[in-house]
Parts: structure tokens; sequence; C-alpha cells
């Protein structure tokens, strides 16, 4: 006779299957994300050329603000939600998720950090460098996403998807998911350390710049 489920059973059931659920969830959303993210990063000459052809100064500011807020929000939502898989235990477990998607978070966070410390807007150099890296990114995600995930109960596809999910693929994912773990905490304590540097440097500057006033004063 099956035993009846206690609710310590009935949480840890829901727990874990909503977990699952949203992962899996925020996996298939993702491409919709990316497709908009480079969508709004590759209409920034048609941004540009629309602006050019308005009379008003304020209208066009509203405009361009809009369109920078819209796009560096999607970025940053994407980075938000990419970050699941960076987690050993919804990569490397249940249904998995595509394998190559670790690296295209670290790429992802890659541009979030060219962005900040360069302007891309005026530089067309650092422009076509962000366009590569998304493209890239976007390309590490949506391909396993598509013809792995979403592709595992077509036959024809069996081989092709058991390779681009990590569950199916431990021997590539294990890697893949460890590396990139290590490679964005070096990038974010890089940043961080660099942040740290550049808030101090300035306030040593004001304190010499005071202590030669007050000498000065002195004498």
């Amino acid at each position: 006779m099956q035993q009846p489920l206690t609710g310590d059973d009935l949480a840890i059931a829901l727990t874990t299957g909503g977990a699952a659920w949203m992962a899996l969830s925020i996996a298939a959303v993702l491409p919709i994300l990316w497709s908009f993210t480079l969508v709004m990063h590759f209409a920034r000459p048609y941004v540009v050329r629309f602006l050019q052809n308005l009379t008003l100064r304020f209208g066009g500011d509203v405009w361009w603000l809009s369109y920078v807020l819209i796009r560096d929000a999607l970025l940053v939502v994407t980075l938000g939600l990419s970050m699941i898989f960076l987690y050993p235990n919804l990569y490397l477990t249940g249904d998995g998720l595509p394998i190559t998607a670790p690296i295209a978070t670290v790429v992802l966070f890659w541009v979030l950090i060219v962005k900040l410390i360069r302007d891309m807007d005026d530089d067309p150099a650092v422009f076509r460098l962000v366009s590569l890296m998304l493209v890239v990114a976007s390309v590490l995600y949506i391909v396993p996403q598509i013809y792995g995930m979403e592709a595992a109960d077509q036959e024809n596809l069996s081989s092709i998807s058991s390779a681009l999910i990590s569950t199916s693929n431990l021997d590539v994912a294990k890697p893949i998911l460890w590396g990139s773990i290590v490679v964005f905490a070096i990038t974010g304590a890089a940043i961080f350390l660099r942040f740290l540097y550049y808030l101090w440097r300035p306030a040593r500057g004001v304190a010499a710049q005071g202590g030669g006033e007050a000498v000065h004063e002195a004498a």
C-alpha cells in the first residue's frame, strides 16, 4: 500500500518541480530576449538617422534616451536571467540546459563591461566589437537551445540534440561550466578592483591638492 505524502514530501516535490519548471521556462524565453537585444543593438543606425530628421530638440532627446534605456535594460535583464546557467544543480542535473549557455553568459558579461568602460556610441571600433560579441553570444545560446532542448523529441536530430544538452554530454558540459564560472569570477573581480582604483585615485588627488593649498596658505 502506498504511503500518503507528508507535508515535508509535498514541500520538497513542489520546490524541486518549481525550480525545474522555472529554469526551463527561463531557458525557453531567453531566445526571445536575445532576439530583442540584437534588434535593439543593430537598430542604432536607424535611430541616429531618424534623430537627424527631427526638428524638435526635446523630442530628439526623449527618443534617444528611450532607445538607450530599452537597449541597455534588455542587456541587463538577459544577463540576469542567463546567470542561472552558472548554477551546477540546474545545469548538470534534471532535464539539462543548452550546453554552451555558460559561455554565452560570460561573453554577454564582457559586453556589458565593454559598454561600461568605453563609449560605444561615439567609437565605431567599440560598436563593431560589441556587435561581434553579441552575435557570438547569441549563437552560443540560441543554437543549442533550438537544436538541443527544443529538438529533443525529433528522432532525426537525436544525436545532435544529445550533444547540445548539458546532462546528455557531461564530459563536455562540466569543463564548460567550471571554466565559465572561473572566468566570470575573475572578470567580476577585475572590474571591481578597477572601480576601487578609480574611486581611490581622485580622492588621493583631491587630498594632495588640499595639502598643497594648506602649505601655500601657511607660507
